[in-house]
Formats: C-alpha cells, structure tokens, sequence
C-alpha cells in the first residue's frame, strides 16, 4: 500500500479526528493483532481527553527505602525520561508497584513545553486538579496522592516494554480515548489505520440501514458490520 500520510503529526490528527477505540480493536482483531489493549482500568482522568502518539516506553521498578540516598537518584532515571520526550510522543509507563503515583502536574507541564501528546501509565496519578487545568491527556487507574520517589525509579526508557500480555516497542501508535487504551504496532500501522478508516465508513452505512428500518441480521449480511 502507498503511504498516505505525510508525517506522523498529520497521522495522527486523522486518527483523533476519524477513529475511535472500538473500531481500532475491531480491525486489529480481523488481522489477527488480538492483544492489543491495555488493561481496562486504565483510563482517562477526564472522559473528554483522547490521546493519539508514538510510544516512548518508560521502565520502572519498586525500590527499597533507603534514608541515605540523595533526593535526585531516588527517581533513578525519570528526569532523563521525560526531558527526552519529543513531539507527538506518550510517555507509556509500566514496572511498578501500584501504591504510588507515576505521574503529576509539574511532569505534564514539561511534557507540554515538549510537545509531548500525552501520558499513560500502568498505575496511578496525582495532581489531578492541575492536571485538568492543563488538559494534559494522561490515563491510569485512577488518583493517589503518594509519591513515587524512594518507592521505584525510572531504570530504562526507549526500550522494549510488556503491560499485562501487550507488547509495546518504541514507535508504536497508542490510542486512548474514554472506552481504553490501544497499541497499534508501528509494522502495521497504515493497514490498521486504512482498514478502520473503512469501518467507520460502512458503519454509517448501517446506521442509516437500521434508522431505515433493515433488520440487524439483515445489516449484518449485507455489510459484514455490527
């Protein structure tokens, strides 16, 4: 297939503008990409917030406590982390314990500045009002207050990353939108995306079959959609 897209920005406003989660994860499942979401408890902090980026992975482990180690190593490599996110990337965490916060308030207003597209994590955030305030989109399991220094540290980024059974490698698509979190592989990215751009077109096509009155077994013969 010819690539349709001219850059990456340009990919993804198609995909915020057009797509949802539901009919991403449909035509992954018809390709066979059947473990492609995140767990569902990973959500948005507000329903209103969709993010659409290239994965930058971000890997971190519990720690002990440790009353001798210096403020600035007991995060381990989380400054680098995040002052290496580029533009139209997620900042996608996994690796901890979840009983404290991976992300916050001061850490999106860097992202911002960076241009960053947003923030998952397989845990939890804080900051939650300032983080509104920003509109930052960011999904997790939801808020807690707890801080994450002395408790785990960032030790990898850019690297290769397991979140419950889905794989993500640096560059994969992740889509969010209030229904769930999604990785499309960078190897097929424009088949999935063609393929789902096809499916919103022909479920229009069976809405209006169905406010017309077409019976659903009817609809399904006749488009292959439901």
């Amino acid at each position: 297939m010819d690539k349709i897209w001219d850059s990456n920005s340009q990919l993804f406003e198609s995909i915020k503008k057009n797509l949802f989660s539901a009919v991403i994860g449909d035509v992954m499942d018809k390709i066979g990409l059947r473990h492609q979401f995140l767990p569902a408890r990973i959500q948005p902090l507000s329903d209103q917030m969709v993010v659409v980026g290239s994965a930058m992975p971000v890997l971190v482990e519990n720690t002990e406590y440790d009353p001798d180690m210096p403020v600035d190593q007991a995060y381990g490599l989380l400054f680098s982390a995040l002052d290496d996110l580029k533009a139209d990337e997620v900042y996608l965490c996994t690796g901890a314990d979840p009983s404290y916060a991976l992300w916050g308030e001061l850490m999106s207003t860097r992202a911002i500045q960076l241009k960053a597209a947003g923030a998952v994590v397989d845990g939890y955030t804080r900051d939650t009002p300032g983080i509104l305030k920003l509109n930052f989109p960011t999904f997790s399991y939801g808020r807690y207050a707890q801080d994450q220094a002395f408790r785990g540290k960032v030790v990898d980024f850019r690297t290769s990353i397991n979140i419950q059974g889905v794989a993500v490698q640096p560059g994969d698509i992740v889509f969010g939108d209030l229904e769930g979190v999604c990785i499309i592989p960078h190897t097929h990215k424009q088949e999935v995306i063609e393929l789902a751009l096809e499916k919103v077109k022909g479920e229009h096509l069976v809405r209006k079959a169905l406010e017309s009155g077409m019976s659903a077994s009817e609809a399904f013969k006749n488009f292959g959609i439901m």
